[in-house]
């Protein structure tokens, strides 16, 4: 390892996010309620910390968007707040679930758009600008840990569950999903699309297992690993090396692959 930071706080962090427009800043989550603003070229680390949640703070995400600089944190006291992270600044609270936030996604296309996936069932859609919930969709029927936007279409999402299943909402029709997957034995922790192409993703589970689908086939499931022996709890792809993943879990591993079923693509 050429260069390494370690900072330090004084409770449990649930999330971090990079800056979209700042190569040394990135911001955490954490269990007493705050957002932390880090500066990896700072020898202290910390710049500033925004406390206005009164629960953990689980999910944090930098806007993706041209033009607009925003950080959505997402936490277990049912809302949503929309921060400016260069002034330090609460832009907005957004109060509409009625259960712990567990992800909260900025869209990659649509401005001042993003996804918020929670304990009550529902997947919603935030108008910032609004202030506003676009939309509430009941999308599962129990606990929904994670969601993410699809990057060839901005009206496709994914919602994966404590049901064990993944499903794919068109926000154009919401009645019912674009697709369902089934194969996770125990319930799923995070879901992402794979960003080079628009029907497949992929998602790890309390079942020790990362999973790769392709929600168009009828037989959407691509292929299963088992290379963790405990709970899959992050997972990501390489924007850069198109076919190469990342993933952790409680067996303490991070572990960096490239699935067969995507170098065949």
């Amino acid at each position: 390892c050429a260069s390494s930071h370690s900072f330090d706080w004084n409770d449990g962090l649930f999330d971090v996010t990079w800056s979209e427009n700042n190569e040394h800043v990135l911001v955490t989550g954490g269990g007493d309620g705050s957002l932390q603003i880090w500066d990896t070229a700072n020898p202290q680390g910390l710049l500033q910390v925004l406390k206005r949640h009164t629960q953990e703070v689980y999910s944090v995400d930098w806007s993706q968007t041209r033009g607009e600089n925003l950080v959505v944190s997402g936490s277990w006291d049912h809302t949503a707040k929309v921060w400016d992270p260069e002034r330090c600044q609460l832009v907005n609270s957004l109060q509409g679930h009625e259960d712990v936030i567990y992800s909260t996604i900025w869209s990659p296309h649509i401005p001042a758009c993003f996804a918020s996936a929670s304990g009550d069932g529902t997947l919603r859609v935030w108008d910032v600008k609004a202030g506003l919930c676009r939309l509430a969709i009941p999308a599962h029927r129990a606990e929904i840990l994670s969601c993410d936007w699809c990057r060839y279409d901005q009206n496709i999402l994914v919602t994966g569950a404590v049901d064990c299943s993944l499903r794919v909402w068109d926000l154009r029709n919401v009645r019912h999903p674009v697709a369902q997957m089934m194969g996770h034995s125990y319930a799923i922790r995070r879901a992402k699309f794979y960003p080079f192409y628009k029907t497949i993703l992929a998602s790890c589970s309390y079942d020790f297992t990362v999973r790769f689908w392709d929600y168009s086939k009828s037989q959407p499931l691509l292929e299963t690993l088992e290379h963790h022996s405990e709970f899959v709890c992050g997972l990501d792809f390489n924007l850069h090396i198109p076919n190469q993943v990342v993933d952790c879990s409680w067996d303490e591993t991070v572990k960096v692959f490239t699935p067969s079923c995507l170098a065949a693509l």
